[in-house]
């Protein structure tokens, strides 16, 4: 995959998105730490996708990498419905617009 391409000044911290890379970074949060099981079914899930699920060893976030042309209602499926097996889990993605098609 491709990364993403800005152009602009990081001086004056303007940066304009010229071109988005193949990857959505979808990422999640909650009261308290994932508990393993509950990581353990996300990156299951991810990993079919072909994306990535990873977490600091502590569980207190999680991040996702999945690539857009997996479409986000897939996306937004598989999260949902593992934000609702947990308590207060929020998910949202990182660097997507859901006016973006897939490349």
């Amino acid at each position: 995959m491709r990364p993403a391409t800005c152009s602009g000044s990081a001086r004056r911290g303007e940066f304009e998105v010229v071109e988005r890379g193949g990857n959505l970074c979808v990422q999640a949060h909650r009261q308290g730490r994932f508990t393993p099981g509950s990581f353990a079914e996300l990156r299951t899930a991810v990993d079919a996708l072909g994306g990535l699920a990873e977490a600091p060893a502590d569980l207190r976030f999680v991040v996702a990498t999945v690539s857009r042309s997996v479409g986000l209602p897939v996306i937004e499926q598989l999260m949902d419905s593992w934000a609702a097996g947990g308590h207060g889990i929020e998910w949202w993605i990182g660097n997507g617009d859901r006016e973006d098609p897939a490349p």
